[in-house]
């Protein structure tokens, strides 16, 4: 199966960067571009991983907020933007760069964790089920 590619502009979206920047990385060979059929530079999607991780590794985010031990290894550091409680359960609402995350649970640990808008906190994935999604466009 050949490898999926991306356009500068995909490839800028999913590293959160501009298309120039993306450009610029590939002038001084952090990333390579290829020319697609239609004359578009391209992005291979294995270099594109690769790049995500070591940006991710080296990000202020990473270096200021270490995160903790733990089992779970889908751990997603951001600030919460909105609590709602009733009398027994809470929602909590984490904005973590672009992605939105919606914790359910008990009132009693939304209060212990003093959690409210503009907390710093981690949320942590642990599911026996992952469902991941690929797009038409990329297959």
């Amino acid at each position: 199966m050949a490898a999926t590619q991306f356009t500068v502009a995909e490839a800028a979206a999913l590293l959160g960067v501009s298309d120039d920047t993306v450009r610029r990385w590939a002038d001084g060979g952090r990333l390579e571009l290829s020319t697609g059929p239609n004359g578009r530079a391209l992005v291979d999607g294995r270099a594109l991983a690769a790049l995500a991780q070591e940006l991710a590794a080296e990000s202020a985010l990473a270096a200021a907020f270490p995160t903790s031990k733990a089992s779970a290894r889908n751990r997603i550091t951001g600030i919460v933007t909105k609590v709602t409680k009733d009398g027994v359960m809470a929602q909590v609402e984490l904005q973590a760069g672009p992605f939105r995350i919606v914790s359910l649970m008990s009132r009693e640990a939304a209060d212990e964790l003093e959690l409210e808008p503009g907390t710093l906190a981690t949320a942590s994935v642990k599911a026996t089920t992952v469902v991941v999604e690929t797009l038409e466009a990329h297959r």
